[in-house]
């Protein structure tokens, strides 16, 4: 049996999915230095086990969030924590692919896109939410961004997909009213990591670095910074949604360049 709110001495664990690279290996390190016992969860064993041995508080815990499979094993792992409390749930694991215009948008991209941004982090979270609620009290944070609040040429898919998710996770809030469980997006906008550009248009490395280009975009250490300040307040204190942009971003579709 899982121990009561009462009980304040457990070890707090916190789930980050997409924690490979980019924002999740970034949000993985900052909440281990917060005192978290970080799952950190990907499908990239390799990276996880590099991850982990370099920070002490993570352990790497291999997942597919498309993968119905992969995600209950996550959960018999967290069932098995009898004496930790699952305190943090970071959804980050999503991503964009291509920048066509919808007439020549590819829909099987699209579903891949919705299947890791959306069912992913829905998945998951139905797996982890009896723990999430049953501990000192929990706190689910979404990984979404600015596309999920603005659309975009060229963006149909990704910014689809993020809209999804931003409604997925404002209804979960309203359902959980009243439960012990807080619930948070994080927006970012332009965001310079290793791998998200470079994905997206299918890893052309010229293309990925002129979308920085002439701009000091965000980093993953910022967006974690994001996610630390959220997970961190007081337990009655909700973080409902955080916005954060580069200065030199005014919009999706509008950035300052030198």
């Amino acid at each position: 049996m899982r121990r009561t709110r009462q009980n304040r001495e457990m070890t707090k664990i916190a789930v980050v999915t997409g924690a490979s690279s980019g924002i999740g290996a970034a949000t993985s390190r900052r909440l281990a230095a917060e005192g978290f016992h970080v799952l950190a969860c990907a499908r990239r064993h390799d990276r996880l086990v590099e991850l982990a041995s370099s920070v002490s508080g993570i352990e790497a815990v291999t997942l597919d969030v498309t993968s119905a499979e992969s995600v209950a094993a996550l959960r018999d792992l967290v069932a098995e924590r009898t004496d930790d409390d699952l305190a943090v749930l970071v959804n980050n694991a999503g991503g964009a692919i291509g920048v066509d215009y919808i007439a020549e948008a590819d829909p099987a991209e699209w579903q891949r896109m919705y299947d890791t941004n959306v069912l992913g982090a829905m998945r998951v979270t139905q797996a982890l939410l009896p723990y999430l609620q049953s501990g000192t009290g929990g706190h689910i944070v979404l990984t979404g961004s600015v596309a999920g609040h603005a659309v975009y040429e060229g963006g149909g898919g990704y910014t689809a997909a993020k809209h999804a998710a931003a409604a997925m996770v404002e209804t979960l809030r309203l359902e959980l009213n009243g439960l012990p469980v807080r619930v948070t997006e994080v927006a970012p906008g332009m965001v310079a990591t290793e791998e998200f550009s470079l994905v997206r248009l299918r890893g052309d490395a010229d293309a990925a670095a002129r979308v920085y280009a002439g701009v000091e975009p965000l980093t993953a250490e910022d967006i974690a910074d994001c996610i630390s300040f959220a997970v961190t307040r007081p337990p009655h204190v909700n973080i409902d949604l955080l916005v954060v942009k580069p200065l030199d971003q005014a919009a999706p579709h509008k950035v300052a360049r030198r």
